[in-house]
């Protein structure tokens, strides 16, 4: 396995971009925002109440009005509209170019952007294909459809070809024995640090169908006899103990805070006296401004799970809880940086 000789991150940049269009239409022909903003600043709570969203929703409409340059928010968490939006967004206004926006609001990716918004709920969820990238008692996923679950997961691995060579190589684990991967669906991220660490074990946990992927990867990178595959529920069935390192990587942004903590908590109780807990995701700002391709990032997140994009902050406030302290984050590819937590 080999790092790519270019960086592919602007065509996931460009690929996201669409989520633009969507959150800004959204904002300015079915929710008012801007005009609800021109009266008065508003804390984030109150204009989240008039808008009649739930918390996840809000905070990843907010973050992207607010890394699109159109909102403020202040250290008391008061909303506020810039110069752009007041001069160009706000209804009436000499320069409104609100009515060209709109031409855009009934486009079916819009409208189905206001729904998910609106109902706080991924996109398949309510329908018997089931959600597309996630699994969760009570809901019809497609990762226990055989032909589905081929499709969803390769549809990752392309990515994950790309990240996981330089993930092996800017982690070191020299004095790493047992690494466990949670939900690591084809296992890449797992095959490039056991061809890079041949003293390394992994025990990859995931879904039945997923793992049926993972198995055949593993035989044509050459690691199966060092990778153990266990189908499991990540969030129910135990976990493998004793870790030197345990691996989050792109599994925390598909769920909501809760199941965060949760997971965390149970990873962190799994680790040897010494081990690491790695989370490889993407970070927004701490402020939960932007970075603007992250922003995009954590709509499709929001639209296709039950998760968003978390700032640096917001995992280090879990890490901390389940008995960890964090250290910096060590950047990979295609946005993607791993934070470090131990004992």
């Amino acid at each position: 396995m080999k790092k790519p000789d270019l960086d592919p991150t602007v065509i996931f940049e460009l690929f996201r971009g669409g989520h633009a269009t969507e959150l800004l239409t959204a904002s300015v022909a079915h929710f008012n925002v801007f005009g609800q903003l021109a009266e008065q600043p508003l804390f984030c709570d109150e204009l989240r109440s008039r808008l009649e969203l739930e918390d996840r929703p809000s905070v990843v409409l907010f973050t992207a009005l607010k890394a699109f340059g159109l909102l403020v928010e202040d250290q008391h968490g008061i909303l506020s509209l810039t110069e752009l939006a007041r001069h160009h967004l706000v209804p009436g206004a000499e320069f409104d170019v609100g009515n060209y926006v709109g031409l855009a609001a009934q486009s079916p990716n819009v409208l189905d952007m206001v729904e998910r918004l609106k109902t706080n709920s991924p996109a398949g969820a309510d329908s018997d294909s089931g959600a597309a990238f996630i699994y969760r008692d009570g809901i019809a996923s497609a990762m226990e459809a055989e032909e589905s679950a081929r499709h969803f997961t390769m549809a990752l691995a392309g990515r994950a070809k790309n990240v996981a060579p330089v993930l092996a190589e800017n982690v070191p684990m020299a004095d790493a024995k047992l690494l466990v991967d949670v939900g690591g669906g084809t296992g890449i991220y797992s095959f490039a640090l056991l061809q890079k660490n041949p003293q390394l074990h992994a025990v990859i946990v995931d879904r039945p169908e997923v793992l049926r992927i993972a198995e055949e990867l593993a035989a044509e990178y050459g690691v199966a006899d060092r990778a153990e595959l266990v189908p499991g529920d990540m969030f129910a069935d135990p976990l493998p103990t004793k870790a030197d390192v345990v691996l989050l990587s792109n599994i925390l942004h598909d769920w909501d805070i809760p199941e965060c903590r949760q997971l965390v908590k149970r990873c962190a109780d799994s680790l040897a006296d010494k081990g690491r807990l790695l989370v490889h995701d993407v970070f927004l700002n701490d402020a939960l401004d932007g970075p603007l391709p992250i922003a995009l990032y954590s709509a499709s997140l929001f639209y296709f799970t039950e998760g968003r994009a978390y700032s640096a902050a917001e995992y280090r406030s879990w890490l901390s809880e389940a008995g960890l302290m964090s250290g910096e984050i060590i950047p990979t590819l295609i946005h993607c940086g791993v934070l470090t937590a131990s004992r």
